[in-house]
C-alpha cells in the first residue's frame, strides 16, 4: 500500500498546514527577514516571569562523583574511627551497588587530606583546592545535596533533564526554550566535553532537546580544525555558493512544510541558518590568540591546549560574553572505586586552577554578577572503603544520600556553607536539597517560576521540575 503522507500528520501538523495556518504565517514572516542580521533569537511571551538575577548559566559538570568528604565535608572525627565498622544504625539498610553490594565489611575511611578555613568566610576546603579556596567568599557550598539514583547514567540524567528515563528536555534546553538567546550568531546553548578525561560514557541526550524542538538542543562543540562538525564548506565552495544553496534549500523545504505542516522543518530551515552564521562567528570566538598572557596564566598551561577543561572554561565566558544563554562543560573520570587518594588529586590539578579562575575572569571583566556558575557531580562517595582499606590508599563507592555542589555569582550569596551532613558524610542532618531543588533555585535565578515553565506534550503540560521543587532562598543574595 502506497504511504498517504497526510496520514502521518498531527492534529497539531494538519491544523497548521491549513491554508491561513499560523505555521506558515511565521514561517514566511521569518524567511522574510533578513537572515544575515544580527538579530536574537526571542524566547516565550512573558518570559522572564520577574527581574532576573543571572541572564547566563556555566555548568561545570563533573562526571562520575567527586568525594564529598574529601573535597568540601570535612569530617575530622573520622580519623578515630579509621578501619571500624560502619554502624549500621548509619547505614539504615541503604541499597548498596553491585560493587560493594557483596563485600562483608564495610570500614571506615578516613580522609586523607587536611581541611583549612579560608577567606572572610571561613569556609573549609580541602588542600587538594587551593585555587577554589581562594574565592571562598564567592561561592556557595551546598554540603546537602541528596538524589534518588546510585548509579550513573539515571543519576547524571536527573541532574541534567530533572528525570532519572531518557526523553526530557535538557536543563540547557529549556533555558533555550523559555528565554530565547542574546545572539543570533552563535547557539543559545553550548556543551563542550573535556578531551581524554576517561571515566564513565556521555551521551549526547543529556543535552538533548527532549520533546522540544529540536532547535532547543545544545550544539557540541570540539577540540581541533572542526569546532563544530559538519560547519565547514568543501574546498572550492565559497560562501557566495554556501548562500545560494541555503536559498535554494529553503525554497525546497517550504513546499515541504506547506505540504506536511511539519515544524521540524522550521526547525531545520532555522539551524542551516545558523550553521551560515557559525561560519563567520566559530573561527573568531575559538581564535584564543588575542587573549592576554595574564589570562592565560590564570587558567594555567593547560588552556593553551585545545579540548582540555582549562581551554573549555576560557572558552566558555568567551561564549557567554557573545551572548550564549548556556554553556555546560562536561568532565569525566571522578568515579573513584580504587585508588582514590591518587586519582582525586589528578583531577582536580586539571580542574581546580580553571575552576577557579572562571570566576575570577567573570568577575574582573564585570560578568559574574549576571552569571549564574555551578559546579558538582550527580553524587558523592561514602565513607566506608570499597576493597582494600590502607593508610595511605582508598576507595569509595557511589552513595547518592548526601553530596556537595557549589555555586558562585548570579544572585548567590557568597561565603555560605548550606545544610550538613552526619559525622560520617552519609545522611543529610539539616537543609536537604533535591535535583528539583536545585533546578528551580536555578530557574528563579534565571527570572524563570519553574513552575510555569511548561510544554505541553501527550496530554500533560511537562517541566523541568516535574511536580518538586523549592526554591533555596537562603543562598539568594
Amino acid at each position: 500500500m502506497p504511504f498517504d503522507a497526510n496520514l502521518a500528520l498531527t492534529r497539531r501538523q494538519l491544523f497548521s498546514s491549513s491554508a491561513g495556518g499560523l505555521g506558515v504565517a511565521a514561517l514566511s514572516h521569518l524567511l522574510a527577514a533578513d537572515l544575515n542580521a544580527a538579530s536574537a533569537q526571542e524566547g516565550l511571551a512573558g518570559l522572564p516571569h520577574f527581574a532576573p538575577r543571572a541572564k547566563r548559566v556555566i555548568y561545570l559538570f563533573q562526571s562520575g562523583g567527586p568525594s564529598q568528604m574529601d573535597l568540601f565535608d570535612p569530617k575530622p572525627g573520622l580519623a578515630r574511627l579509621q578501619g571500624s565498622e560502619l554502624p549500621d544504625s548509619v547505614r539504615g539498610g541503604q541499597r548498596l551497588t553491585g560493587m560493594t553490594a557483596a563485600q562483608t565489611s564495610f570500614p571506615v575511611a578516613a580522609s586523607k587530606f587536611q581541611f583549612a578555613r579560608h577567606g572572610a568566610s571561613g569556609q573549609q576546603f580541602s588542600e587538594l583546592l587551593p585555587h577554589i579556596s581562594s574565592i571562598a567568599d564567592k561561592i556557595a557550598v551546598i554540603r546537602s545535596m541528596t538524589t534518588e539514583q546510585i548509579n550513573h547514567d539515571p543519576a547524571i540524567t536527573y541532574l541534567q533533564t530533572g528525570h532519572q528515563l531518557a526523553g526530557r528536555p535538557s536543563l540547557g534546553s529549556w533555558l533555550s526554550y523559555g528565554l530565547g538567546s542574546e545572539t543570533s550568531s552563535l547557539p543559545a546553548y553550548v556543551v563542550m566535553v573535556s578531551q581524554g578525561s576517561g571515566g564513565q560514557p556521555l551521551y549526547s541526550r543529556l543535552w538533548g532537546s527532549g520533546f522540544l524542538p529540536t532547535r532547543f538542543q545544545a550544539v557540541k562543540f570540539r577540540a581541533g580544525r572542526e569546532p563544530v562538525l559538519y560547519l565547514n564548506d568543501p574546498d572550492g565552495f565559497s560562501r557566495e555558493d554556501r548562500r545560494s544553496y541555503l536559498d535554494d534549500l529553503g525554497a525546497l523545504n517550504r513546499v515541504r512544510f506547506e505540504k506536511l505542516g511539519d515544524p521540524e522543518i522550521e526547525n531545520r530551515i532555522a539551524q542551516y541558518e545558523m550553521a551560515y552564521r557559525m561560519q563567520a562567528s566559530v573561527p573568531e570566538l575559538t581564535d584564543l590568540s588575542a587573549e592576554p598572557e595574564s589570562v592565560m596564566q590564570m587558567y594555567g598551561e593547560d588552556s593553551r591546549k585545545p579540548g582540555t577543561y582549562a581551554s573549555n572554561c576560557l572558552l566558555a565566558r568567551r561564549l557567554i560574553e557573545r551572548g550564549v544563554r548556556c554553556v555546560q562543560l562536561f568532565h569525566r573520570g571522578w568515579d573513584h572505586h580504587n585508588a582514590l587518594p591518587r586519582r582525586l588529586e589528578e583531577k582536580c590539578v586539571q580542574t581546580d586552577q580553571a575552576s577557579a579562575a572562571l570566576v575570577k575572569d567573570l568577575e574582573q571583566r564585570g560578568l559574574l554578577d549576571e552569571t549564574l556558575v555551578v559546579w558538582g557531580g550527580e553524587f558523592g562517595r561514602t565513607v566506608y572503603c570499597q576493597g582494600k582499606l590502607s593508610a595511605e590508599d582508598y576507595g569509595r563507592d557511589h552513595h547518592p544520600r548526601c553530596f556537595s555542589i557549589w555555586l558562585a555569582g548570579g544572585g548567590i550569596r557568597g561565603g555560605v556553607n548550606y545544610g550538613s551532613t552526619d559525622d560520617f558524610s552519609y545522611n543529610v542532618t539539616q537543609d536537604p536539597v533535591s535535583v528539583h531543588d536545585l533546578h528551580a533555585t536555578m530557574l528563579h535565578l534565571m527570572g524563570v517560576d519553574h513552575k510555569k515553565l511548561t510544554f505541553k506534550y501527550q496530554g500533560r503540560h511537562f517541566r523541568l521540575t516535574d511536580v518538586h521543587g523549592e526554591i533555596i532562598k537562603p543562598l539568594l543574595a
